[in-house]
């Protein structure tokens, strides 16, 4: 099964996001240690339903909140979003540590996020 496993929130501002979010929802951000300006924001314990996810300065002015899925393989999955009708955005690229993330785009243009755990990711 590939489920949603992260979500990004685009800022203008994010340390005003993070606060935001930490006050009125009582979520807990912390600066990632990686090269670019973000925020990964735990919503709950791990022991209830729901998904964490990040805070990250928006590129585009058109940039929207955008899920991750959780992919075994990376290829094979954007072969699978190809065949079923969607668009590959931004090809296979490292997050350091972390994996293997690619963009996509649905049927309905609807851009989201694959991600392929692999922490030697370079």
């Amino acid at each position: 099964m590939n489920r949603i496993i992260h979500f990004d929130l685009p800022a203008d501002v994010p340390e005003r996001a993070v606060r935001f979010y930490e006050s009125a929802f009582g979520w807990k951000g912390q600066r990632w240690a990686g090269s670019m300006e973000y925020w990964l924001m735990t919503t709950g314990p791990d022991s209830e339903p729901g998904i964490n996810g990040g805070i990250g300065k928006k590129q585009d002015p058109a940039d929207h909140t955008m899920n991750t899925i959780g992919v075994e393989s990376l290829e094979a999955a954007l072969a699978k979003v190809v065949t079923a009708g969607g668009q590959v955005l931004m090809a296979r690229a490292p997050i350091p540590g972390v994996g293997w993330f690619a963009k996509c785009l649905d049927t309905e243009g609807n851009a989201f996020g694959l991600m392929q755990e692999d922490p030697g990711a370079k």
